[in-house]
C-alpha cells in the first residue's frame, strides 16, 4: 500500500494534531488524502472499516470451485446482510468488503437500499468504474427548469480538473465529439464486438440523435507507473492485484503514503465535528475506536468530509452545537435534504438471427453505451431530464435437454444465436422532502442516534422509467430482433449506488450548504466533496465528477489556508 497503517494515541493535543483530517477512504477520501499530502500537509485519514492492503485481496485469484457455494449467497449470508443482498454486486466472493447490516441498522421510512463497503478503500473497490464527464446540459439544468438550485459552477470550471483526474487514474474510451458527453484524455478503448457493431449501425441509422459507443472506464488498457494493464478477467469486484482499475488502495493511497505525510486510522467511527464558537471554525473530530471502544479527539486546521452521502449527512447532523442547533453548518436547513439516486431496473433483450459466422474472444470490463438523447435541445417528452442505456451483445449456449456427458459437451461446442441486451439509468430530480434525518429516540450500539432515511422516486422518475422500457423495445424491434423480452420494474432509491445531494453546492447560503469550491458557507475550514455536494444528479455515473471536484477543492483549500483565510 506504499506504507503501513499508523495508529496515534491520545496522550496530548499536540500528538493528535494534523494539518488536515480526511473522513473516509473511498474514491473521494483517497483523492483528498493524495492531494493534501502532495501539497505539503500532514494528513490523518479516518476510516470506519478494517484494513485492506493492495495487492492482498483474499479472493482475487480463486477459482469458482474454491467457494463453498460456487459464488452464490447462502441463506445465512442473506439473513446477516438483508440490505446488502438486495444489490446484484454482493456475492460470495466479495462479501467480506461489505458492511454487516444487523450490526449497523438504519431506519427506512420508505425502502432505501443503502449499499455500503466497510473496508479501507470503501466503494472504490466495488464500483463499476464508469467514467463520464458532465456538461453544461447538466450544470445548467436546475436553472433552466426550476428544480433545485443553480449549480455555482459550469463545465469550464471543472474541465481542467477532469483532465487532471483522468491523467492520473487512466480512463479508456473513444473520442466521439458528443457535445453533452464531453471527450476526455483517454487510453485506447476496448472494442465493440460484431453484435454490438451491428446494433450500432441499425440504431444510428434509424435514430439520428442516437449514438452507440464503447463505455468509458477506469480500467487501464496500457500500464502506468505502479499499475498493470487490465487482464479482462471480469473479477474487478474482488479487488485487482494488478492495480488495473482505479481504487484508493492501488492508486491514490500509495501516492499519499509516498509523501511520508499520511497517517491512516482504520476501525475508527467518527461521532461528531468539534466546533470552536470563538473562531467560528471546526477544530477537530471526536471518534470512537471500534476495537477498544475508547473515545478520542483529533485536531486539524482543515477538514474534508468524505464519508459517503448518507454518512456525511449523519456526521453533520450529529454535530449540532449551540451555534448550529440543527446540525453543523445547517443554517439553510438543507443538510440531509435533496437526497437523490439514479433509477434503474430495465432488462431488455432480443435474439439476432444473423452473424452466425462471427464470434468474440474473452471478456471485457465495460459495456457499450448509448448516451442520453431525450430533452437535449427542447422539451420533447412528458418528463424532465433524461436517461442513458447500457448495451451488450453475446452468443449464448443452449444445452436444452441434451442430458449429461458427451452429448452435453457436443451441444456446448456450437454457440447459439446472438443476443442484444439493454439496461438503463435515469436522472432523479432533487426534492427537499427526500432526506436523511436522525431518530429522536432510537440509538445504535454505540449510542449514536439511528439514521432515518425517507426517500422515494416521484412522478417524473416514473414517467421517465416507463419511457425507458417503451424505447428499449422500439430499438430492439427496429434491429429486427426476435423473442424480445422487456422487464422494467423501477428500482428503489439507493440501489443504483449513486446516492448524492445531502449537502448541496449553491450560490446562496440560504438555500445551500457549500459554495463553488465545496467549502461550507458557514464553517470555512470544512469541505465536503463526496456525493453529498451534488446539486443535481444527471443520468451518468457521478464518480469522475466527484474526483474532479475533490482535486479542485483541495487546490483551493490549501491556497486559502496559506493566505490565512481559513
Amino acid at each position: 500500500m506504499g506504507g503501513d497503517t499508523v495508529f496515534v494515541n491520545n496522550r496530548s493535543k499536540k500528538e493528535n494534531s494534523f494539518d488536515a483530517i480526511v473522513i473516509g477512504s473511498g474514491i473521494t477520501g483517497g483523492w483528498a488524502a493524495k492531494e493534501l499530502c502532495e501539497k505539503g500537509l500532514r494528513v490523518l485519514m479516518l476510516e470506519r472499516g478494517e484494513t485492506v492492503r493492495h495487492p492482498d485481496y483474499p479472493t482475487a485469484t480463486k477459482d469458482p470451485w474454491d467457494f463453498q457455494h460456487r459464488l452464490k449467497l447462502s441463506k445465512e449470508d442473506r439473513e446477516t446482510h438483508p440490505i446488502q443482498s438486495r444489490h446484484w454486486s454482493f456475492r460470495e466472493d466479495n462479501k467480506h468488503f461489505y458492511i454487516k447490516d444487523l450490526e449497523n441498522p438504519y431506519m427506512e421510512s420508505k425502502r432505501f437500499d443503502w449499499i455500503r463497503g466497510n473496508v479501507v478503500g470503501g466503494r472504490s473497490l466495488l464500483w463499476s468504474r464508469a467514467c463520464y464527464r458532465w456538461s453544461d446540459l447538466d450544470f445548467e439544468a436546475n436553472l433552466k427548469d426550476g428544480h433545485g438550485v443553480d449549480w455555482p459552477i459550469r463545465y469550464k470550471d471543472i474541465a481542467p480538473w477532469y483532465d487532471y483526474v483522468e491523467s492520473f487514474i487512466g480512463v479508456s474510451g473513444s473520442r466521439e465529439g458528443i457535445a453533452h458527453l464531453p471527450d476526455g484524455l483517454f487510453q485506447p478503448p476496448f472494442e465493440l464486438n460484431s453484435g454490438e457493431n451491428f446494433f450500432k449501425g441499425v440504431i444510428e441509422s434509424k435514430y439520428p440523435d442516437h449514438k452507440l459507443i464503447i463505455g468509458r472506464t477506469a480500467n487501464l488498457t496500457r500500464p502506468v507507473a505502479g499499475r498493470g494493464q487490465c487482464q479482462a478477467r471480469d473479477l474487478c469486484h474482488r479487488g485487482c492485484p494488478y492495480g488495473a482499475y482505479f481504487s484508493t488502495n492501488s492508486s491514490t493511497m500509495p501516492a499519499a503514503f509516498a509523501t511520508g505525510r499520511l497517517t491512516l486510522r482504520p476501525d475508527t467511527l467518527v461521532n461528531r465535528i468539534i466546533y470552536d464558537e470563538e473562531k467560528k471554525l471546526a477544530r477537530g473530530v471526536e471518534v470512537l475506536d471500534l476495537e477498544t471502544l475508547k473515545t478520542y479527539e483529533f485536531y486539524s486546521s482543515l477538514l474534508f468530509i468524505n464519508a459517503s452521502t448518507v454518512a456525511s449527512a449523519f456526521i453533520l447532523l450529529n454535530s449540532a452545537c449551540r451555534a448550529f442547533p440543527n446540525g453543523l453548518g445547517n443554517g439553510s436547513d438543507q443538510v440531509g435534504r435533496n437526497l437523490m439516486d439514479h433509477h434503474k431496473g430495465l432488462s431488455a433483450s432480443g435474439e439476432l438471427e444473423g452473424l452466425k459466422d462471427w464470434y468474440y474472444y474473452g471478456r471485457r470490463p465495460v459495456p457499450a453505451y448509448i448516451p442520453r438523447f431525450r430533452n437535449l435541445y427542447r422539451q420533447e417528452a412528458n418528463f424532465l431530464r433524461g436517461y442513458h442505456f447500457g448495451a451488450s451483445a453475446a452468443r449464448h449456449f443452449d444445452g436444452g435437454d441434451s442430458g449429461i456427458g458427451a452429448s452435453l459437451k457436443d451441444v456446448h461446442c456450437e454457440p447459439g444465436p446472438w443476443e442484444i441486451s439493454l439496461y438503463a439509468f435515469g436522472e432523479c430530480l432533487p426534492y427537499k422532502e427526500n432526506r436523511v434525518a436522525l431518530s429522536k429516540d432510537k440509538k445504535n450500539r454505540w449510542g449514536q442516534p439511528l439514521i432515518q432515511v425517507d426517500c422515494e422516486f416521484k412522478e417524473n422518475e416514473h414517467k421517465m422509467h416507463e419511457d425507458m422500457g417503451i424505447h428499449a423495445r422500439e430499438m430492439l424491434e427496429a434491429a429486427g430482433l426476435r423473442n424480445i423480452r422487456v422487464s422494467n420494474p423501477i428500482s428503489f432509491p439507493g440501489n443504483a449506488n449513486h446516492e448524492m445531494g445531502t449537502a448541496r453546492m449553491g450560490r446562496d447560503p440560504g438555500s445551500s450548504v457549500l459554495n463553488a469550491f465545496n467549502q461550507m458557507h458557514e464553517v470555512k475550514n470544512v469541505f465536503i466533496t463526496d456525493g453529498s455536494c451534488m446539486t443535481s444528479s444527471n443520468c451518468v455515473n457521478p464518480s469522475l465528477t466527484y474526483m474532479a471536484l475533490t482535486a479542485r477543492a483541495c487546490d483551493y483549500a490549501v491556497r486559502e489556508l496559506k493566505k490565512g483565510n481559513i
